[in-house]
């Protein structure tokens, strides 16, 4: 007989968060400890979405995200997590750029960024200054029309090498593009130049473990391998839920899917106004990416300055659209010591990744998508050997994922790794204004980025999820039964 993962589940619930990524748990922590009654659904065997891990033979655990976030991670991890979580948290030191303008290593921190522009880079003081001031001031609500492009131009004028050292990291971090708004980049800079780039110490299946523990202890209900199906809207309110062949009532509901999924396959665009599906249809997916994780044999060690992030590129020129050709030049490589997880077999591991359109796999034969993979790890190992010499000889195990991978376990549309384009935002927010206790928390491009972006835009829908709740009365049961349209 199948197990019944919703085996003991309530009937109703004062919210049901689907999705399990960092926005979605963070926003089930920040209820549950309010004292309303939460169900957390992932569809998934694992919780985390991006934010998760998988084990292979060996001993090797691999982190799926690039570890790296900005310092506002230990606060937000305090405040909505805990101390022990927090204080797990360390800085990343040696960030290493590689590439035919130049080569460096920088603890990637504003005070250390001036230096080397001023004395590496040979650009005046107050002009650096003025920079990072503009990007340090920007917000949501600054006028979105000047480009990253332009903010470029305009303090560092045809110096191309400036630009590939400032905007590269972000491309990385959350998709960001010449042609996106200035602020979209600024935001996510400026909070990544306070202190540098940290990490969580343990691993990601560490930290989700105590993340779960926490939300036990909360009373949050957590369940795995739940697809929500539909999310039911009756008079212009939310209802309930269908999962798993079940109905399930609440008050509230906060979907961590992918913001087009949410809209147009869990509820249906007639629910609601022609404008806002127009708007939401404008809505761009950000990019997805490739992966590869190499493992090397027991007793295999890689000298700490090869460094803990390299950006890598052998392109001449700084290109965004190069960083999402199938023709790579450009990779990130993250360098897992075995200080990174203490607690285990002490093990070196290496995770590539790069920028990826999804078309550019998504329509392959079984046979081409396999010798596709097979290629993307020769070429990732031939790149790796400048930095990790023989280092074919010295690996136990590499495998591949791509944007098709991340499509299978997320479920985003198109594998999009960072959610939507900066204007999914507006629509993000706008949901609740359409549908009475609808409501959207994860990666929309533009609230920082990565884990810290997706964590604290959880704990703004988080409080205002309990301001309506604390607002509006509990609905009886039997109302709430009434209310429910029969299928």
């Amino acid at each position: 007989m199948a197990k019944d993962f919703l085996k003991g589940v309530q009937e109703s619930y004062d919210v049901v968060v689907i999705g399990s990524g960092l926005a979605g748990l963070t926003t089930a922590n920040v209820l549950g400890r309010a004292g309303h009654s939460v169900l957390l659904l992932e569809q998934h065997y694992k919780l985390g979405g991006m934010a998760t891990w998988f084990k292979r033979p060996g001993g090797h655990i691999f982190d799926v995200s690039l570890h790296g976030f900005p310092v506002g991670m230990i606060k937000s991890c305090r405040r909505y997590w805990t101390r022990e979580i927090a204080d797990s948290i360390v800085q990343l030191e040696n960030i290493r750029f590689d590439n035919p303008m130049f080569s460096l290593t920088t603890t990637f921190n504003r005070a250390d960024f001036t230096e080397l522009l001023a004395k590496q880079f040979h650009v005046d003081r107050e002009n650096i200054q003025a920079f990072f001031d503009t990007a340090r001031g920007m917000n949501f609500y600054d006028d979105q029309k000047q480009t990253a492009g332009e903010l470029f131009e305009k303090f560092f004028p045809g110096r191309e090498d400036v630009v590939r050292l400032l905007m590269e990291p972000i491309t990385y971090a959350n998709g960001s593009t010449l042609e996106d708004p200035a602020l979209s980049y600024g935001i996510v800079f400026s909070n990544f130049m306070s202190k540098g780039v940290f990490t969580f110490v343990g691993g990601t299946d560490v930290l989700i473990q105590m993340m779960h523990d926490e939300l036990k202890r909360n009373g949050v209900d957590v369940r795995i391998r739940a697809d929500v199906s539909k999310i039911v809207v009756h008079n212009g309110a939310v209802q309930a839920v269908e999962v798993n062949g079940r109905t399930i009532r609440t008050r509230a509901v906060i979907s961590n899917a992918n913001l087009r999924s949410t809209i147009f396959r869990l509820i249906g665009e007639e629910k609601f106004d022609q404008g806002f599906v127009d708007e939401a249809r404008e809505v761009r997916l950000n990019s997805s990416s490739t992966q590869v994780y190499i493992g090397l044999k027991p007793g295999e060690q890689i000298d700490e300055s090869t460094g803990d992030l390299l950006f890598s590129s052998t392109a001449p020129r700084f290109q965004t659209d190069l960083l999402l050709s199938r023709d790579i030049t450009s990779r990130t490589f993250s360098f897992y010591y075995p200080r990174t997880r203490p607690q285990s077999d002490p093990r070196c591991l290496i995770v590539s990744s790069t920028n990826a359109h999804y078309h550019d796999w998504a329509d392959l034969s079984e046979h081409d998508y396999q010798a596709s993979k097979a290629d993307l790890i020769e070429t990732t190992l031939a790149a790796l050997e400048k930095y990790v010499p023989n280092v074919r000889e010295r690996i136990a195990h590499a495998e591949a994922a791509t944007p098709r991978t991340f499509k299978h376990y997320t479920q985003h549309v198109h594998g999009a790794s960072f959610g939507t384009k900066f204007e999914g935002l507006a629509v993000s927010r706008a949901l609740p204004e359409q549908i009475s206790g609808l409501y959207h928390a994860g990666s929309v491009g533009i609230i920082m980025s990565g884990w810290l972006g997706a964590m604290n835009y959880g704990v703004i829908v988080a409080n205002d999820v309990d301001a309506q709740l604390l607002k509006a009365p509990p609905v009886s049961r039997e109302a709430q039964t009434k209310a429910i349209p029969r299928s």
